[in-house]
């Protein structure tokens, strides 16, 4: 059964350079060592008639604009195995590019897939 890492970012605007700088190289990473398919999203309509709307939810701030990130694998075991050569890989590199957005405010979790292609 496929398996997703999701992440939530609230993300400083001035800060999102850096971020696609970032995103990109993780991108590269993660698809390199197996994972099926990794996307960044960047808000663009976050205006809800119903439910609890994003911003509210991550408590966005003034000049803050919201990420959700997605990286795609075979399963858990599968994302596990390549997370661990990924983080193996980053450990390496010593590449510090620091965190553009506040890490204890980043909402991460991994879903099982219900229904997906």
């Amino acid at each position: 059964m496929r398996y997703v890492d999701a992440f939530v970012i609230p993300l400083p605007k001035r800060n999102l350079k850096t971020y696609v700088a970032m995103a990109r190289m993780g991108k590269k990473t993660w698809m390199k060592h197996g994972a099926l398919d990794y996307m960044e999203c960047v808000a663009e309509d976050l205006k809800n008639p119903w439910g609890m709307a994003f911003p509210k939810m991550a408590k966005l701030k003034r000049g803050e604009t919201l990420v959700v990130a997605f990286i795609v694998f075979k399963s858990r075991a599968h994302r596990d195995r390549v997370n661990a050569k990924v983080h193996r890989e980053l450990a390496e590199t010593g590449i510090d590019m620091g965190m553009p957005f506040d890490m204890k405010r980043t909402a991460y979790g991994g879903f099982s897939v219900l229904v997906g292609s």
